[in-house]
């Protein structure tokens, strides 16, 4: 089965992350610099088979389209010129950012250091999989039994 890629698209970085192999996980994998995103997605096809990468779509929290959006849209339109075998999706990044934020303060860390802002990226990129892979799980229904 091939693995699926999340991109959080960024004017100066993009986060990252992979699934596994089943499609039940997603990891951060890096974050890279704008300027080299297609090399690192170059890169990352020669080491894993990929067969679909997800696109952060940053609507507004009003649901409505920023002057990012169309910045990430025009990015992803490139992108998909360049890799047009791979099937290439948007999915919703609202509030992904701010729960990588979250994650941090919880664990106790206030301050960044340029480290950590880095992973942030790949990690904001991994709830955005995360978020897509839980929309492919089937629906269970649970009924009580008597």
């Amino acid at each position: 089965m091939k693995k699926i890629v999340a991109l959080d698209i960024g004017d100066a970085w993009t986060g990252i992350a992979i699934s596994d192999a089943l499609g039940m996980f997603a990891r951060p994998y890096t974050t890279v610099a704008a300027n080299k995103l297609s090399a690192a997605i170059t890169d990352i096809l020669q080491k894993e088979q990929i067969g679909t990468i997800i696109v952060g779509y940053p609507k507004t929290m009003g649901g409505n389209e920023s002057a990012q959006t169309l910045k990430v849209i025009a990015h992803k339109e490139a992108l998909e010129k360049e890799f047009p075998h791979i099937t290439w999706l948007l999915r919703d990044e609202r509030l992904s950012s701010k729960r990588a934020t979250s994650l941090r303060i919880e664990q106790g860390k206030k301050t960044k250091t340029a480290e950590e802002k880095l992973k942030g990226h790949a990690l904001a990129a991994a709830f955005i999989l995360d978020s897509y892979l839980a929309s492919l799980a089937p629906i269970q229904n649970y009924e009580d039994e008597e």
